[in-house]
């Protein structure tokens, strides 16, 4: 089975790599692989049943399949919205302050920029008004890219003045002394409801759900399974991130896992989803609401508690 992420060397979508890399997949019976997709082209994919699930953020599924329209989220990889705002180390930016990134380059990718753009909407920041250019760091675009590590680097090349992206970009560009975090809206920076945005799921489409169940079952079970053995012993993250990340990245995945034990459970409230849509349709993606059962595959719920 062919699971895609948009970033794969990232803290956010992590128990999906980490159940491949401690093979909890193949335990549960499935011969499942994560491969680095960018956003839009991997719910394409999914849609087009090129691949069988997508790891990312909840909300794009809707860029594929309108109205939620075929798909479900299966279980969620971590909770809130899980992009921080990172400034250059010598900006007298203080955290919390949203208004600093006025005149500023800021790198985001596609996708994620979305969510960032509406967190400064939401506190009265124009990026036409106020000078911002907010655009993908260089080299983001290409294939294989991660946009986190490539962030960090832009920074400290002086490319931008601060990005917006996962904890594991933040991390290294605050241990390399080039940056600092400004905003991490899922512990309560920015405003209010910015860390209810999104959240990282594993998604797929109600084709493979009637199709074969028990395969998606499985997938769940791997990927819970994983999370508890992150809570467990965050230790363990070094060893998937020798497998897959760059050295630097591997060095510190272990530290930001255990930073965001909180973060990693597996279930999907009604609250999340609800907060999920008003976010969607404050960005035209959803024009009106949905049950929360026509967008959360509830037959597997059961699968979340482990």
């Amino acid at each position: 089975m062919r699971i895609a992420t948009p970033d794969l060397v990232t803290n956010s979508y992590f128990p999906a790599l980490a159940a491949e890399e401690l093979g909890l997949y193949r335990e549960e019976g499935l011969d499942a692989h994560v491969e680095l997709l960018p956003s839009l082209d991997a719910v394409n994919a999914l849609r087009d049943g090129a691949v069988d699930f997508v790891a990312g953020g909840a909300h794009t599924m809707l860029l594929a399949f309108p109205g939620w329209k075929g798909a479900k989220l299966a279980v969620a990889l971590s909770q809130g919205t899980p992009w921080l705002l990172v400034l250059r180390a010598d900006l007298p930016a203080r955290r919390g302050d949203v208004a600093a990134v006025k005149g500023l380059r800021i790198g985001a990718a596609p996708g994620p920029d979305r969510a960032f753009l509406q967190m400064l909407h939401e506190v009265g920041v124009d990026p036409a008004r106020d000078g911002i250019t907010i655009a993908p760091v260089p080299g983001a675009l290409d294939p294989g890219a991660s946009f986190g590590v490539l962030a960090a680097d832009a920074l400290e090349r002086g490319l931008v003045d601060g990005f917006w992206a996962n904890a594991l970009g933040s991390e290294t560009a605050v241990r390399r002394g080039v940056g600092k975090v400004v905003v991490d809206v899922r512990r309560g920076d920015g405003p209010t409801g910015a860390g209810q945005y999104t959240f990282a799921a594993l998604s797929t489409t109600d084709a493979l759900i009637a199709r074969e169940p028990e395969r998606v079952a499985a997938a769940v079970r791997a990927i819970v399974r994983a999370q508890g053995i992150l809570r467990k012993d965050p230790a363990r993250a070094t060893e998937v991130g020798r497998r897959r990340f760059p050295p630097p990245a591997a060095a510190i995945i272990a530290a930001v896992v255990e930073r965001d034990l909180s973060f990693y459970d597996p279930a999907i409230s009604d609250q999340a989803v609800a907060a999920m849509n008003g976010f969607a349709r404050s960005l035209g993606l959803l024009p009106a609401p949905v049950a929360y059962e026509d967008i959360v595959a509830i037959r597997f719920r059961n699968l979340w508690t482990g």
